[in-house]
């Protein structure tokens, strides 16, 4: 069975980070820059592939993970961009049923189907994308209270901590 650190590491296929951190500035870029960058992306996460992945298979990953990115972010076009992921309830031979995705692609499926039970669990909530506007990065809130903000609070959280600082205690004028 696969989890929500799954999801997270799909999502950060896409490294939106912008930011200067020690006098270094991060670079932002796309892991998903090709069919074989995809095909070692799945290999390295033993999801199911048949054959060589080729151009749709990177267009539908990709689709599927800004779609993803854009709920998390609860922008309004997001639910339509979902509409391509039916998902159906198919019975096990032990007599259980789960939610199944027919996208055509196994691995697309398990993805689908990942984020799926983790709606129907209540967990979908814990996936966020950081607050800071320059990161973006997706991560799994792992706190009690599930209200964490940044993916790390030693660098996103405590930048936006010393800015609001500094803001608070500047001088007027």
């Amino acid at each position: 069975m696969f989890t929500l650190q799954l999801i997270e590491e799909f999502l950060n296929t896409v490294d939106e980070r912008t930011f200067t951190r020690h006098g270094e500035s991060h670079v932002a870029g796309e892991h998903l820059t090709s069919p074989q960058a995809l095909s070692d992306w799945l290999a390295a996460h033993d999801l199911p592939v048949t054959g060589k992945p080729q151009p749709p298979d990177l267009a539908a990953a990709v689709a599927l993970r800004t779609a993803l990115r854009q709920i998390l972010l609860a922008e309004r076009d997001a639910t339509a961009a979902l509409s391509g992921y039916p998902l159906r309830l198919a019975a096990e031979p032990s007599g259980d049923l789960r939610i199944a995705a027919r996208t055509g692609r196994p691995w697309l499926d398990v993805i689908v189907e990942t984020v799926a039970r983790s709606a129907a669990r209540g967990e979908w909530h814990r996936i966020k994308l950081c607050a800071a506007p320059d990161c973006r990065w997706a991560f799994h809130d792992t706190s009690r209270s599930g209200r964490g903000r940044w993916c790390s609070m030693e660098v996103c959280g405590n930048r936006h901590k010393t800015r609001t600082y500094r803001e608070r205690h500047r001088p007027a004028g």
